[in-house]
C-alpha cells in the first residue's frame, strides 16, 4: 500500500486503511461523510473503536447508548469522541452532514463505552521558536483504553511539528505503535511536508500533503513542515503494544536534534550574514 493516500470523494467512504492494507498489526481507521439522514454502522468485533467527529451533528449509539454530537469544524472547537469497546455496534446517524474518523485497534474489553468530552482532555503548547504548536490529547494517556491513543494537532503556517522528529518503530528501544496522520489544510491551495525516515537503514520517504490526505508512519522518525501561509489540522491514531497506563510512554528522539528541546533558537542563523546593517 502507498504510504501517502489521498480521499476516494466519490465515496461514503473516504479513507479506509486495515492492518491488511496497511502491513501491520494493529490499527486500523476510516474517514465517513455522510448527508443529512443518512447512518453508517460497524460492528467492533474484536476491537475497541474511537469515534472523532470532524464537522457537522449527529446521533452516536453503543450498545444501547446514545450521545448527540455537533463541532463546528476541526479549527473551531474540540470533539466530542465515543469510544467502545470490542464485541458493540457503534452507529452514526447524520442530523445535517457529517464527516468523522472511525478507528480501532485489537483489545479485551476492558473499558466501557464512554463519551469523552473536551473538558477531560489535555491541551498544550509544545516546543517553541519555529516548532511551536498545539497538541490536545484527547485519548491519550491518562484518559483510559486499552491501545488506543488519539492526539490532535494544530500547525501554524511557517512553524514545523515532531521536532525534535521522534520514533516508535522498536528503533533504539522505543515502543512499537503504528500511527496514521489524517491531514486537513487551509486554505484549498495550502499544504505541508511529511517526510518518513531511518537512522540505520537507507528508508527515506517524502511527501507533499494536500487537504484531506493521509500519511501512514510504518517506520522511523517523522517531522511535518508547514509553509507560510498554509494553516494545518492533523489527527493522529495510534495503537501498537502500549497498553494501558504504559500508552503514557515517550518515544524515542532523533539524538541529532533531541538538544533542541532545551533550546528552540538553538544554531540560528543571524540575519544579515554579511552586507550592510
Amino acid at each position: 500500500m502507498e504510504h501517502l493516500i489521498t480521499p476516494n470523494k466519490d465515496s461514503q467512504i473516504l479513507i479506509d486503511v486495515t492492518p491488511a492494507s496497511a502491513g501491520w498489526q494493529y490499527l486500523s481507521f476510516r474517514v465517513v461523510a455522510l448527508s443529512a439522514g443518512e447512518m453508517y454502522t460497524q460492528a467492533t468485533e474484536g476491537n475497541e473503536v474511537a469515534v472523532v467527529p470532524l464537522r457537522g451533528t449527529a446521533v452516536l449509539s453503543a450498545g444501547g447508548n446514545s450521545f448527540s454530537v455537533s463541532r463546528r469544524g476541526y479549527f473551531q472547537e474540540p470533539p466530542h469522541i465515543l469510544y467502545a469497546p470490542p464485541d458493540t455496534a457503534v452507529s452514526v446517524r447524520a442530523t445535517t452532514s457529517f464527516e468523522f474518523a472511525i478507528g480501532g485497534a485489537p483489545a479485551t474489553g476492558k473499558y466501557p463505552i464512554r463519551l469523552f468530552t473536551p473538558d477531560e482532555m489535555k491541551m498544550e503548547i509544545r516546543g517553541g521558536g519555529a516548532a511551536r504548536r498545539q497538541v490536545n490529547h484527547v485519548l491519550a494517556h491518562p484518559l483510559p483504553a486499552e491501545r488506543l491513543i488519539l492526539f490532535e494537532v494544530y500547525v501554524p503556517g511557517g512553524m514545523y511539528s515532531g521536532w525534535p522528529p521522534h520514533c516508535h518503530d522498536g528503533y533504539a528501544g522505543s515502543p512499537y505503535l503504528e500511527e496514521v496522520y489524517y491531514y486537513r489544510i487551509e486554505p484549498e491551495a495550502g499544504y505541508c511536508i511529511h517526510r518518513n525516515y531511518r537512522r540505520d537503514i537507507p528508508f527515506d520517504e517524502l511527501f507533499t500533503v494536500r487537504d484531506g490526505d493521509l500519511v501512514l508512519v510504518t517506520q522511523g522518525f517523522h517531522p511535518v513542515a508547514v509553509p507560510p501561509g498554509s494553516q494545518v489540522y492533523f489527527l493522529n491514531y495510534l495503537a501498537g503494544e502500549l497498553l494501558d497506563e504504559a500508552r503514557g510512554t515517550p518515544p524515542y528522539d532523533d539524538p541529532d536534534w533531541g538538544w533542541m528541546k532545551e533550546d528552540y533558537e538553538g544554531n540560528m542563523l543571524k540575519l544579515p550574514v554579511f552586507g550592510n546593517d
